[in-house]
């Protein structure tokens, strides 16, 4: 299918007609005065006249300068070839995953498929590589925090990148107190800056909060306030106290605040089954964007209109020569 991306200068087509308004062109020459004139007349077969002469072109000329001008207009007008509709499906939603980094996460309380004991974040990693296996929709993002919160992973669509960056995580790389009130708050940036809206923020820490510049529960109405949902997920141990105490009245209160909800996570298993619960609450999301790809074939008239060109000129020269030896054999 052709399109033009400028149809409004097909106005310009009739503008040569306007030239007919116009006055001839007028050009004074000199004048030669010879005794011999009549003879001259004879001899050259040229009738006589007097006064101003206008030259016209022929029907082959006038015919030629308005496909010339014709193929010029088009050529402006810009045509182009549409192509059918191209639907492609990008990511419905942005995840960001924001994990505890603190000295806590090194108790080795885990196990896995093959009966190995592993420390918190051992296990973490392992459970999270599946979900990002799951989850071929999503744009996942990552999110370390410890004494402070530091981006690991912008949203990406790449899971293989964002896997090998979450394995790259150690504990203790971010500090080892607890502030996931500043996870949520940067968190919260990175979703003002993006450009989706289904927003999820899933927070893993084995700890309470032990001074986050702003604090979890304001960080979350915060969230609320942007359309961000948190779910939040306990993996230490309920009877920790001091430090590595678990705060779940003030996790509970932070997925309240924002539609999520808040899970506990004694072992991998329960670990593994609070990410199948978040998928059941997070379905799989695709938007569907549609495209018609476009080739400009604008070159097509300037090339007609410049073998035209070329032509006519070429036929004119041929004539001349030829006009030109014919006289000269006479």
């Amino acid at each position: 299918m052709i399109e033009l991306a400028h149809p409004w200068l097909l106005l310009l087509l009739p503008l040569p007609l306007l030239m007919r308004l116009l006055p001839p062109y007028r050009e004074s020459r000199d004048s030669v005065k010879v005794p011999f004139f009549d003879r001259l007349v004879s001899l050259s077969h040229i009738r006589p006249e007097t006064g101003a002469m206008i030259l016209r072109r022929n029907r082959l000329q006038k015919a030629l300068v308005s496909l010339m001008w014709l193929a010029l207009v088009v050529a402006a007008c810009k045509p182009q070839w549409v192509g059918a509709p191209i639907e492609q499906q990008k990511s419905g939603r942005d995840l960001m995953i924001a994990v505890d980094l603190s000295g806590s996460m090194e108790e080795q309380d885990f196990t896995l498929p093959d009966g190995s004991a592993v420390d918190r974040l051992e296990a973490v990693k392992y459970v999270l590589a599946e979900l990002a296996h799951q989850r071929p929709s999503d744009r996942l993002g990552l999110i370390v925090f410890g004494s402070a919160a530091y981006l690991q992973a912008p949203f990406t669509d790449d899971h293989a990148v964002w896997s090998s960056l979450l394995a790259q995580t150690e504990i203790g790389m971010a500090g080892q107190s607890t502030v996931f009130g500043d996870a949520i708050g940067l968190a919260i940036k990175l979703f003002i800056e993006g450009d989706s809206d289904n927003r999820v923020l899933i927070i893993l820490t084995d700890g309470n909060d032990t001074g986050s510049t702003v604090p979890p529960v304001d960080a979350a109405k915060v969230a609320a306030t942007h359309d961000i949902r948190i779910h939040t997920i306990a993996v230490g141990d309920p009877a920790a106290v001091g430090e590595e105490a678990l705060d779940l009245k003030t996790l509970a209160r932070v997925a309240e605040l924002t539609g999520g909800q808040d899970f506990q996570a004694l072992d991998r298993d329960q670990l593994e089954q609070v990410y199948s619960a978040i998928a059941a609450l997070e379905p799989a999301q695709y938007e569907t964007v549609s495209f018609r790809p476009r080739q400009s074939l604008h070159w097509v008239p300037v090339g007609i209109a410049v073998c035209l060109y070329w032509l006519f000129h070429s036929w004119n020269a041929l004539r001349t020569w030829r006009s030109g030896r014919r006289d000269h054999a006479l």
